[in-house]
């Protein structure tokens, strides 16, 4: 818990149980929605609600310490910060599963942002399609 508490306060934010719950949560699950890290809370803080665990999330996206993963037509997912990478997204279950960003598409994507006079801060690059167990069904 002691990792967790420094990733907050590196943040600025207090380290409240229910930050440390919902962090130690989603390092476990890897990836999850609000709903999945509420009912895993839920499990060790049987009088959390789902407002708190929802409010927590926010605040420590607009933080910087976790990150929000879009996905098209399902609800997002959330997963502690990490260094820039691919998302491999299923669109049939929602699954998604991390790539590491190679040199060669992390110069691509500093290129392309590089011509279009942007100057990125992080990159997170999204793959849709489908994961190997609905692709087999």
């Amino acid at each position: 818990m002691k990792k967790y508490e420094n990733m907050l306060k590196e943040h600025s934010l207090k380290a409240t149980y229910q930050r440390m719950s919902i962090l130690s949560v989603l390092d476990k699950m890897g990836h999850g929605c609000i709903d999945e890290v509420y009912e895993k809370v839920k499990e060790t803080h049987p009088t959390i609600s789902l407002a708190t665990v929802y409010k927590n999330i926010i605040t420590m996206v607009e933080n910087g310490v976790i990150t929000e993963v879009p996905i098209a037509g399902l609800k997002s997912k959330y997963e502690l910060k990490k260094d820039d990478h691919i998302h491999l997204i299923c669109t049939e279950c929602g699954d998604v599963k991390d790539a590491d960003m190679d040199d060669k598409i992390t110069q691509d994507v500093s290129s392309v942002a590089n011509n279009s006079s942007f100057e990125a801060k992080s990159s997170n690059v999204n793959i849709y399609g489908l994961c190997k167990n609905c692709k087999g069904a």
